[in-house]
C-alpha cells in the first residue's frame, strides 16, 4: 500500500486522496499553513492520519520560527498559533487534539530544560516521526486483537474508509480485516459508497483491490436490504472520537447502520486506537459535529447535480450510542459492554504500561 503521508526535510509528504482512484499524486507541505490546509481540504482524512499530520506540521512550524531565531516568550507564542491553527481545521475527530497535545508537551519540556534551537528543533521533529511509527504499531496490534471477531467465512460491511489510507499504515477497521484474512478467515468486504464524499467507493474499494481482498461496492441505501437478507455477518468501521459511555462518532451513516445492524441481529463493531477516547466526555452529546460545505452534496466531481439555490445539511458525522455497539477493538484490547466501564479499565491499563 502507498505511504499515506511522511516527513520529509523538505516537508510533509501527503497522498492527495481527493484524487483517488483515477490519480496518484503526492503534495509537498513545505510549513504548517499547507499542512492545516491539507487537513482542511481533505488531502489528508481519517482520524489517526489527520493526528499524525497535525504532529508533523507542529514540527514543520517549531522547526521555521526557531530558525528564524524565534526564542522565549515570543517562541512560545508562535508555537501556540502554530498549535491553535491545526486545531481549527477539523473539529470532530480527536486524534487531531491528541496528536498536537504530544507536541506541546514536547515543547515545553525542551523550553524547560532551555534547549538550544537545534535541540529544541530535534525534539520536535523526533516526536512527530515516532507518533508516525507508533501509528503503525498500533494498527497492526488492534487488528490482531479484533481479528478473532470477524466470522471464520462470509461477508463483513464497512463504512467510510478505515484503512492504510486513513493512518499511518494497516488501518483500523480494514487493519482488523486484514489480520483475520491473514489468520486464514475467508471474508469478503461490502464497502459502502459514504456519501458525500464517496471515501468507501473511491478509497476503500480501491485500497481492497489494490491488497488482493474480494470486495463488492454498494450505495449507502442499498445496506437494509442485504442485512435483511442475512447476506452480512458483521459489521465493522472506524471512529473519530468515542466519548467515556462508549458514544462514537463515526462518518454520517454510521448510526443507521447500527440500528440496521441491531434490528437484524447482526453485531456492529468499532476499531479505533484508543488516543480516539475522550473521557473527558460523559456521552456523545457533547461531540461537535463538523458541518462541511453544501458544494460536496449539491456536486460530484465537479458536475452539479442539484437545482442552483438549494439550502443544503451536510454534516460530516453522526453519533452511534453505545447500546447499539457490540465491541470497540483498541490496541489493548477488546473494550464490550458495559462499555464505560471497560474503556475505562483499557485506558488505564495502557497508562499504567506507559508509565511502567
Amino acid at each position: 500500500m502507498l505511504p499515506t503521508l511522511e516527513w520529509t526535510e523538505e516537508g510533509v509528504r501527503l497522498l492527495d486522496q481527493r484524487l483517488l482512484p483515477g490519480q496518484i499524486a503526492y503534495r509537498l507541505c513545505r510549513n504548517y499553513e499547507e499542512v492545516a490546509e491539507a487537513i482542511r481540504t481533505m488531502v489528508v482524512r481519517g482520524a489517526p492520519a489527520i493526528g499524525v499530520a497535525a504532529a508533523m506540521g507542529a514540527a514543520l512550524g517549531g522547526r521555521a520560527a526557531l530558525r528564524r531565531g524565534e526564542t522565549g516568550a515570543r517562541l512560545q507564542a508562535e508555537f501556540e498559533r502554530i498549535c491553535d491553527r491545526l486545531f481549527r481545521t477539523r473539529p470532530t475527530a480527536v486524534n487531531l487534539v491528541w496528536g498536537l497535545a504530544r507536541m506541546r508537551q514536547v515543547f515545553a519540556a525542551g523550553q524547560a530544560a532551555q534547549d538550544s534551537p537545534a535541540r529544541l528543533e530535534e525534539r520536535l521533529v523526533t516526536e512527530a516521526r515516532a507518533i508516525y511509527e507508533e501509528d503503525i504499531a498500533i494498527n497492526r496490534r488492534l487488528g490482531a486483537n479484533g481479528a478473532g471477531l470477524m466470522p471464520d467465512a462470509g461477508r463483513v460491511l464497512t463504512h467510510c474508509n478505515a484503512g492504510a489510507l486513513a493512518t499511518a499504515g494497516f488501518g483500523t477497521a480494514l487493519g482488523v480485516i486484514r489480520a483475520a484474512i491473514a489468520a486464514g478467515k475467508r471474508l469478503e468486504v461490502y464497502a459502502d459508497e459514504t456519501r458525500p464524499f464517496l471515501q468507501g467507493a473511491r478509497l476503500t474499494a480501491w485500497e481492497l483491490q489494490q491488497d488482493g481482498i474480494p470486495v463488492r461496492l454498494i450505495t449507502d441505501n442499498m445496506a437494509g436490504h442485504f442485512l435483511h437478507q442475512g447476506a452480512i455477518q458483521a459489521i465493522i468501521v472506524g471512529a473519530d472520537r468515542i466519548a467515556a459511555n462508549g458514544d462514537t462518532a463515526n462518518k454520517i451513516g454510521t448510526y443507521s447502520l447500527a440500528v440496521l445492524a441491531q434490528e437484524n441481529g447482526v453485531p456492529f463493531y468499532v476499531a479505533a486506537p484508543l488516543s480516539t477516547l475522550d473521557l473527558s466526555l460523559a456521552s456523545g452529546a457533547a461531540i461537535p459535529i463538523e458541518e462541511r460545505a453544501a458544494e460536496e452534496v449539491t456536486h460530484l466531481q465537479g458536475v452539479r447535480i442539484a437545482p442552483e439555490g438549494l439550502a443544503v445539511c451536510n454534516p460530516a458525522f453522526d453519533v452511534t450510542p453505545h447500546r447499539y455497539i457490540s465491541a470497540i477493538v483498541t490496541e489493548a484490547g477488546v473494550a464490550r459492554p458495559p462499555l464505560a466501564e471497560s474503556l475505562r479499565a483499557l485506558a488505564g491499563a495502557a497508562t499504567g504500561a506507559e508509565a511502567g
